[in-house]
């Protein structure tokens, strides 16, 4: 029986993902490095202390800056959000609604960190749904290493198995699989290849159509 229900925000919650495909490569080629869009997907959910390496590994750079490089890019995407505000994913409001109105937890599975989740949610309206908000620098290890759904579990005092895990990114649904959780992925920017569909409970086109497996 499912007793949790833990979200991955970006891309899944709400429609940000698209924004890290822009500034990422915007962001490296401020710095003089050409970014493809395929390797910008790449980097999506991809945690501490895999992303600097990836990044480094991407472009035989073991001297790149990351932590530079990654200020300017959130730099420029905040910039640019408080423009353009932030959109829902359809079905968002209709899921977490659903699950609360169920006695059925929620929690967020991110790897923003405490500040910035917390903004993201009240802006939008979203904050007041949770239970518990679980952001990557809270554990050692990003997504895709299973810690923060682990500790995601350990907090709502619920064993993995009990706890269905939504992801939108391939990088988080093997973080949630590794730690145990059923995974149910709402494709965004990419589908799931056949490896990845061997880990997934459910794949939908809609957030809100989990109500039917919860």
């Amino acid at each position: 029986m499912i007793k949790a229900v833990i979200f991955d925000m970006d891309g899944t919650l709400i429609d940000t993902e698209k924004y890290y495909r822009i500034f990422w490569p915007m962001a490296l080629k401020q710095f003089g490095y050409e970014m493809t869009d395929e390797q910008a997907l790449s980097m999506r959910s991809l945690g501490q202390p895999y992303a600097p390496q990836h990044l480094k590994d991407m472009f035989h750079d073991p001297d790149m800056d990351y932590n530079k490089i990654r200020a300017y890019r959130r730099k420029i995407m905040e910039e640019h959000l408080e423009k353009v505000g932030i959109e829902l994913k359809p079905g968002a409001i209709e899921i977490l609604t659903y699950l609360k109105e169920k006695g059925i937890h929620r929690a967020i599975s991110t790897a923003n960190d405490i500040e910035r989740a917390e903004k993201y949610l009240k802006k939008i309206g979203l904050y007041g749904y949770f239970d518990k908000i679980i952001c990557a620098p809270m554990v050692e290890h990003g997504k895709p290493a299973p810690d923060v759904y682990e500790f995601a579990c350990s907090e709502l005092k619920l064993a993995p198995g009990e706890c269905m895990a939504v992801e939108d990114s391939p990088n988080g649904v093997k973080s949630a699989y590794s730690a145990g959780c059923k995974v149910v992925m709402v494709p965004d920017l990419t589908q799931p290849d056949e490896e990845l569909k061997k880990m997934l409970f459910a794949c939908v086109d809609r957030i809100d159509e989990i109500k039917s497996i919860v």
